[in-house]
């Protein structure tokens, strides 16, 4: 993926836009130059002109034209709403930003035009919750900010809230920046537009022109000021609620600390929500972990296969027998970052010998871990209010098996366990607030009703029973009018154009009686109401608009409650994540009989009847 720049085609574009919604459009889209925008109209997200032309080039969709009858063609396409994150998510991979611009006013209540605004910006680095992310991998925007002889570097993962910086300083201050860059993988950088001086080797490093690794990463470039540090200090201390961020780890660190602020400041312009699951922050030294460059990751082939098609040559692949997302992304973690600290990798090991110890105990974690979804990702979309009903239903069934996996860590005496066990808060008040809350399937749309429970909401549920209740009110209003009228094949039928009416075939209109008001004719039969069922017809579509009124206010209410315990529930994931990793280590030594290692004081290595994991692994594998 290369940075994609939109080219504007100047041939398809008109002087002035000759309607109102093609000015609104022209006005909002001048404001996002750099994106495609998505422009809700009803059911669809349509893109017109230069937009228009490239996505249904890069999405292969039909290409057509507004305003042909007048003799100015608009080249326009357009992509469902309900499937229009996946088509994002295309975009997205190939380098294109997406401006989302949706209606932000009831159609029904505009005097004119209905009002739209540009609701969220995705980028490659700031996408959260697209269909198109790996479960297992992050997904890093990266802002660098050089100054005098120093360089920081942030990195924040908007979909799980993990947000680190650090500095490189010295003569291989270039050299260990490119090795960071290579093991973050960012999707996206930010920099400051004027702040690396043309030609020299930051500069290089950061633009491909020395290091091919970064060629597809999707940079921005934002003024200079976002990067002041004074400025990204009030940002940070505002955002994380504290005085100052030396409890961080960022004292005499001016440089991270700009960095860190750039960033904050861009998710802050391009995203909607609160971004509390952005809850914490940590300045780190590399030397903290063990150092692999990027070479020795791929010619070790530890992550990813040095040939297309042999995932499961890879040592990762190999040892991972995690259950959820989060567990995985952890593993990686540690993988590509093995800790140094003994007492950490003895409290690990001590860990995963204890689960082994314990076959019966470990099976029921590892699947009430199976029934676990992705509580980071999932929390990601609450606080930037993206998350559908579905999203918060499946956060309620992911909550759902925290007291039994509590309850097996309870009895285990292992450090690091006893340590978890405190760290799994079981969230009683949410599970039960979405339980109570949301229905048992709710729809993924809000549109589409069905999302609160029965019992959550007295009005709703009146109206509810009133419209359930419909079939027998008209039965009953049909069988009234035909005892009335004397007309026995008379019908009362509705449909979304002409509403509720009465149907009377054409041999019967002589007993059409003078209270029937004409509505529609046709070839065999003729259409008519009454003053009784217009207000029947009112009273039904005025509650069915209520109705979604209110589930869409008290989904808003239900998924803002949810995102106040952010902190908590982040708190929770990381702890139910480890559990994972440990649980998966036990059942891989389980499982391949793989004995503990001691540790000397002689710096010596000695390996007896060594095993190669990913050898052994595919040697059973062939001979399968």
């Amino acid at each position: 993926m290369s940075t994609r720049k939109l080219v504007v085609d100047r041939s398809n574009q008109m002087s002035e836009p000759t309607t109102p919604l093609m000015r609104q459009y022209r006005e909002i889209k001048q404001k996002f130059p750099h994106a495609l925008l998505f422009f809700r109209l009803g059911d669809f997200y349509e893109l017109f002109f230069e937009d228009a032309v490239l996505a249904s080039r890069e999405l292969q969709i039909t290409l057509t034209s507004r305003n042909k009858e007048k003799g100015q063609p608009i080249p326009m396409c357009g992509v469902p709403h309900h499937a229009a994150e996946s088509y994002m998510a295309r975009l997205i991979q190939k380098g294109y930003k997406v401006a989302v611009c949706d209606q932000v006013e009831n159609a029904s209540l505009a005097k004119k035009l209905v009002r739209r605004e540009v609701t969220r910006l995705v980028t490659p680095g700031t996408a959260a919750g697209l269909p198109s992310m790996s479960p297992r991998d992050n997904n890093y925007l990266v802002a660098v900010y050089r100054a005098g002889e120093r360089t920081g570097l942030a990195c924040l993962d908007v979909s799980t809230g993990e947000y680190r910086a650090t500095e490189f300083a010295g003569p291989d201050r270039d050299l260990r920046l490119a090795e960071e860059l290579d093991h973050l993988r960012a999707k996206e950088l930010v920099y400051p537009a004027t702040g690396f001086p043309q030609g020299n080797a930051e500069d290089r490093l950061l633009f491909g022109e020395t290091n091919g690794m970064h060629q597809g990463v999707a940079r921005t470039p934002l003024e200079d000021w976002v990067f002041g540090y004074d400025y990204a200090l009030r940002l940070l201390t505002g955002h994380f609620h504290v005085q100052s961020l030396d409890g961080f780890g960022f004292e005499g660190k001016s440089e991270a600390v700009s960095a860190s602020g750039a960033l904050l400041h861009y998710l802050k312009e391009t995203q909607q929500g609160t971004l509390a699951h952005v809850d914490r922050i940590h300045f780190y030294e590399r030397q903290q972990w063990m150092v692999i460059d990027a070479v020795t990751v791929r010619n070790l082939e530890l992550a990813e296969p040095l040939f297309t098609g042999e995932a499961a040559a890879t040592l990762l692949s190999t040892i991972d027998h995690t259950a959820t997302g989060m567990g995985a992304r952890l593993l990686k973690s540690w993988m590509l970052r093995p800790s140094l600290d003994r007492s950490v990798i003895e409290a690990r090991l001590d860990a995963a010998g204890e689960l082994m110890a314990d076959p019966i105990t470990l099976g029921r974690i590892k699947k009430e871990l199976g029934a676990v979804y992705d509580l980071e990702r999932l929390l990601s979309k609450v606080t930037l209010s993206t998350a559908t009903p579905r999203d918060l239903a499946g956060l309620g069934n992911s909550l759902a098996p925290l007291p039994e996996i509590r309850k097996l860590l309870a009895p285990l005496t292992a450090l690091r366990l006893r340590e978890l066990w405190a760290e799994v808060d079981e969230l009683t008040d949410v599970r039960e607030l979405l339980a109570k809350a949301l229905a048992d399937t709710p729809p993924i749309q809000l549109k589409e009703g069905g999302i609160i429970r029965d019992g959550y909401h007295a009005e709703l549920d009146e109206l509810r029973g009133m419209s359930h209740s419909g079939k027998q009110t008209i039965a009953a209003m049909e069988a009234r009018e035909r005892a009335q009228t004397g007309i026995s094949s008379l019908k009362i039928k509705f449909n979304d154009v002409f509403g509720y009416y009465i149907e009377v075939s054409k041999p019967n209109l002589p007993l059409v009686p003078d209270r029937y008001e004409r509505k529609q004719t046709l070839v065999n039969a003729e259409r008519f109401t009454t003053p009784e069922l217009k207000e029947y017809e009112r009273k039904v579509l005025d509650a069915e608009q209520r109705m979604q009124e209110i589930e869409q206010r008290l989904f808003l209410e239900l998924r803002a409650a949810v995102g106040e315990q952010a902190s908590r529930i982040r708190r929770t994931a990381a702890a139910v994540a480890e559990a994972d990793v440990l649980s998966g280590f036990a059942q891989l030594a389980a499982n391949q009989r793989y004995c503990r290692p001691k540790f000397s004081e002689d710096g010596v290595l000695e390996i007896v009847a060594g095993r190669h994991p990913v050898l052994e692994r595919l040697a059973d594998q062939q001979q399968g």
